[in-house]
This record gives structure tokens, sequence and C-alpha cells, in this order.
């Protein structure tokens, strides 16, 4: 896949997302439920190198930290941000140059304009701009408005883009329609670690925002291009959960593919969706992980919808 050097142009970049995200903060459109104030402690990890991962109950950020200044890679909900800036200030008092976005939900994306109005520069596809600018639904089904301009990314890709910085070379690929129509793929090379956003998650179950463009095919693909570029000793710090590594995620795509394969041939049997939940597909994937025993099902109705509507 193709790349594209950042170079000097970053500088002006910068110097013009001071003026032009200096209106205020918002967030984004949430996916999931926002975590209380109990939920609010940060758990900093030394993945490997100069890049930590920093995590709440809530989800998963990661920040490069080095003498040219810091990388980050989400910022959570608007409310969990405070605490995540406090924590990479624990890391490192250099400037939080540049964010990059993994898509747009709330639970991402949330806390973008709080960093904008720091003078950083956000990063995110084409598609993650365009969600963030128009109104949206959160998880409870209540409207969400758009995000503010101070929210919006400032530099938009649809290609693969290339960081150089802090000893590292970092590369983000866009990935196909799968959890979202945005979704990126973060790896630091010299660490060797992965960040997936919510194509790949430890925790619960996949999810896919079909009112956004996101497909299960897609999911399926986006995961299978993550596989591929990741090595043996891979850290993969996923969405949501614990990190992982590339057995995790081989795992994980062989529970969709088996997920939409069967799902689909149950369909083409007569199954009804009462029926195939009843089966509960998921139960040897969630023996081999830490998710609950049954929890799957939710997953397996989803894709059952998804495919009975597409017949």
């Amino acid at each position: 896949m193709p790349s594209r050097s950042l170079g000097a142009i970053l500088a002006i970049l910068l110097s013009m997302a001071v003026s032009a995200h200096a209106q205020g903060a918002g967030g984004a459109p949430a996916a999931t439920q926002v975590p209380d104030n109990s939920a609010f402690e940060v758990t900093t990890t030394r993945e490997a190198g100069n890049f930590y991962s920093l995590s709440v109950p809530g989800g998963n950020v990661g920040v490069l930290v080095g003498p040219d200044g810091i990388l980050m890679v989400d910022t959570q909900y608007p409310q969990v941000t405070d605490y995540m800036i406090a924590a990479v200030r624990k890391i490192s008092s250099l400037p939080i140059r540049y964010l990059i976005n993994t898509h747009y939900h709330g639970d991402h994306a949330g806390g973008d304009s709080k960093l904008a109005k720091m003078g950083t520069v956000i990063f995110a596809r084409d598609e993650v701009r365009a969600a963030l600018m128009r109104p949206g639904v959160a998880a409870d089904g209540s409207p969400t408005p758009p995000a503010p301009p101070a929210g919006l990314p400032i530099v938009t890709y649809r290609e693969a883009l290339t960081f150089h910085m802090d000893d590292e070379e970092v590369s983000v690929f866009p990935l196909p329609r799968g959890h979202s129509a945005g979704d990126s793929l973060v790896i630091f090379h010299s660490a060797d670690v992965m960040m997936t956003g919510d194509v790949f998650r430890t925790v619960a179950f996949p999810l896919i925002d079909a009112a956004d463009g996101g497909s299960l095919d897609g999911l399926v693909d986006g995961v299978g291009l993550a596989i591929g570029l990741s090595g043996p000793n891979t850290k993969i710090v996923s969405g949501h959960g614990p990190t992982s590594d590339r057995a995790g995620m081989i795992l994980w795509k062989d529970m969709i593919t088996m997920v939409r394969d069967r799902v689909s041939e149950m369909i083409r049997e007569g199954k009804t969706q009462d029926e195939v939940v009843a089966l509960h597909l998921t139960a040897d994937f969630e023996a081999k992980t830490s998710r609950p025993a049954g929890s799957g099902d939710r997953f397996v109705g989803q894709v059952y919808a998804r495919l009975k509507a597409a017949k």
C-alpha cells in the first residue's frame, strides 16, 4: 500500500491548527456507554521502547513519546480526556503534537477538541471527518450533535501515511469498511506495536456500525490485513481490553468467519434467528478467552439479522 511522507508541511499545519481549533470542546457520537467517574482511573503500560498504552474501562489510547514531541492515537470520551492528558503528563511534559483517530466513535474521538485547543494536529480518514460533521445516534438511541469545528480532523487521508518522529516510523493504513466506514490501523515499527481501533477487541464481541457503512465482510478483510501486517512478537493494542498478540487476532478472525459462514448456511436451511442464537455458536471462542459464557449471542443475532436482510 503506498505511503505519503508528512514532510515540512506539518509545521505549517500545526500553526494553522492552533487558530482553527480554538473554538471550543465537544465530543463525537458515542458507540458505547460512557463510563462513570469511578471508572476514570487510567492504567499506563509501557508496551515497548517509547510507546505506552493508556487504558480505562471505556477503551485504549496510544502514546509515543520522545524528543520530537508526543503522538497520540485516539482520545476517549470527552469526560475521560482530561484524565488521559494528566496520565500523559506523568510520562512527558513535551507538547502533544499529533493525534490519529482510528475511527469516529465518541469513545475514540470524543476528546479531540480538547487536544486541538492545545495545538495538537488531528489526522483521520476523510470518512471520519464526514461522520463527525453530521448528527449521530448514541448507543442508547439518543441523538448526538455534530462535533464542533474544534473537534474536526485538520488533515484527512485516503491512502497510507507515514510519520517519522521520536526515532520511530509510524504507519497508518486505511482499512476496508468494517467496524465503521473510516477505520485505520496504526503500526509502530521499532516498538513492534499495532493499534487496531475497534476492528479488534479483546473484550466483548464485534460491533458493526452499519449506519456508517460498516460491514461484516469488510471487518473480516480488515482483520486479515492486520494479521498480515503483524509479526509473531507484535503487541496488539486493541480498541478495548488487554493487549494481545497475533495469535489472539487470528482467533478473533476465525470466530467471526465461523459465525458468518454457519449463520449464512442456517439461513439457507430456513432456521429462525432464535433457533440459531440458541446454538451458542461462540461458546468455544468464549471458553478460550476472557469473554463471559453466552455473551456472543448478541453478536450472532446481529449477524443473522444483517445476513437475512441481505438475502
